[in-house]
Parts: C-alpha cells; sequence; structure tokens
C-alpha cells in the first residue's frame, strides 16, 4: 500500500511528533515546571570556569543559563516520551549514580589509628614486598636468520645453557637484572617467562632453555628474595584507602540487601536466581 505523499513531508511529520508532545503535555497531571536553582547557576559556573579559566561575562551567564533550560526541557520530555526505556547506556549510568550516592553517605572523615592498625594487621598479605629475584641470561632471537637446524635459537639457548661462554645476540634490553618482581618481569619478558623463572631453584649453574616474547635464554638465577611484610608506617596512606574503599563496598551491599528486601521478586517458572 502506497502511503499517502503528505506522509513523506518533514514538515508533516514534524507538526505530527510536535502534537504528539503537546497531547501528551496536555495529559500530564504534574505541574510543568523547570525549576532553576541557585545551585544549578552556580555549578554551571563553576563548570564553565573550569573550561575558560576565567568568570563568564554576564552575556555568557545568561547564555548558559538557557542552555541549560533547553537541555532540562528536552530532558523532561524524554523521560515522557519514555525514551530511557530499554537504554542500557543510561540504566548503567543510573546505577552508578546511585551507588555512588550509597558511598557518599559513608563518613569520609579517616578512621583512628588503632582501626587502621587493626585493619593493616587483618589484611597482611596484602602490604608486603613481592618475591624479587636476580638473574643473568643469554639471549638468542626468535628472528634470527636460520641456515641449517642447529641454528635455531631454542637450539642454540639449550647449548649456552652447557656452554655459558657462548655469545647471544643483541639484545635491547638488560643482560642482567637484580631484585625484579616476577610482575616486573612479566612486563619486560611476558608472563610465560617470568613464571617459569619463579620455578627455578638458585645456583650457579645455567638453566632453561626458557621462551620469553622475544625468543629464547640460557638463564642462571642468581638469588631470590622471599616476599616481607610491610610495617604499617610504610604503607599507612594506602591502608586508609583501602580502609574507606572497604567500607564503600559495605556500605553498597547493605544498601542493595535492604533494597532487595523491599522487592517480590519474578522469574520465569524453572528459574532461580543466586542469592546477593
Amino acid at each position: 500500500m502506497t502511503l499517502p505523499r503528505v506522509f513523506n513531508d518533514p514538515l508533516w511529520l514534524f507538526l505530527l511528533f510536535g502534537s504528539l508532545l503537546f497531547v501528551i503535555a496536555a495529559t500530564q497531571e504534574d505541574e510543568r515546571v523547570i525549576r532553576v536553582t541557585e545551585g544549578d547557576i552556580q555549578r554551571i559556573e563553576e563548570q564553565w570556569q573550569q573550561q575558560m579559566r576565567r568568570d563568564p561575562t554576564p552575556a555568557e551567564r545568561a547564555s548558559l543559563i538557557n542552555q541549560f533550560i533547553r537541555d532540562e526541557a528536552y530532558y523532561q520530555e524524554a523521560l515522557a516520551l519514555q525514551l530511557d526505556a530499554g537504554d542500557t547506556i543510561v540504566k548503567r549510568r543510573l546505577i552508578q549514580k546511585l551507588s555512588f550516592l550509597t558511598e557518599d553517605l559513608v563518613g569520609t572523615s579517616a578512621p583512628d589509628e588503632a582501626t587502621l592498625r587493626a585493619f593493616h594487621a587483618k589484611h597482611q598479605d596484602d602490604y608486603r614486598t613481592p618475591e624479587q629475584f636476580s638473574f643473568s641470561h643469554i639471549y638468542f632471537s626468535a628472528d634470527r636468520p636460520v641456515e641449517s637446524p642447529d641454528q635455531r635459537a631454542d637450539l642454540l639457548a639449550a647449548k649456552a645453557v652447557e656452554d655459558p661462554t657462548l655469545e647471544g645476540d643483541p639484545f635491547m634490553l638488560q643482560r642482567e637484572y637484580a631484585r625484579r618482581s616476577a610482575r616486573e618481569i612479566g612486563d619486560l619478558f611476558g608472563r610465560a617467562f617470568a613464571k617459569n623463572l619463579a620455578a627455578l631453584s638458585v645456583q650457579e649453574r645455567w638453566q632453561g632453555p626458557l621462551r620469553s616474547a622475544f625468543g629464547w635464554h640460557a638463564v642462571q638465577l642468581i638469588d631470590r628474595e622471599p616476599a616481607s611484610p610491610l610495617a604499617f608506617e610504610q604503607v599507612r596512606e594506602k591502608v586508609v584507602i583501602d580502609w574507606k574503599q572497604q567500607q564503600r563496598k559495605k556500605a553498597n551491599d547493605a544498601y542493595l540487601e535492604n533494597l532487595l528486601a523491599t522487592y517480590r521478586i519474578q522469574l520465569p517458572a524453572g528459574k532461580q536466581a543466586d542469592q546477593p
């Protein structure tokens, strides 16, 4: 069926949409008001000052307020038309704002010293220097030209394990490393190399070969220092941050538990939700 030509006229569609908005507005029982508070104006001016590094002129200030009113009108009409329904981005943003509000209900003042020390003692494993490794290596590039099978990087690295006088390929990083954590080593050589290095024992004899992100290595693990706890005075600032984060999480968990208790959950037959 061919639609009348008038339905293809953008102006007619605009008038139709405008009429729809008018009908919706007329049927709403609540008073349609856009309230601009002193707090709104202050926030608008502060945002301008942060961006422009100066105060707005009277004309700019009036323009900012008018823009706020236009945005609020669009926002209220979008809500009236339920344009937020089914929008995942809007839904996530609202959830995030509510969780932030819940966290703000937790006091921002620092706890007393006894509370912090007790928190530090209870979570001692979070405040430790990581295990550290000192090692040397002989490197053979995975991209080296191979004219015969015995020139493969993995085979040469295996030979270097038996004969550490064998010269390796040029390496853009260091040949020796002292007191590096597994994480630091992984950032340099790759996670697999760091994991395999940590599995070696300290000894004068060279070991391997180990594969890295660059190629193959004969490795001499010179020393390893076990993880050790850090004193409270060394990590006090981090303890304060971690304690506050724990309080925020507790507040959110408690709020969610109380919130869900006010709802009756309906699920499809045979479906069961996990306990929050």
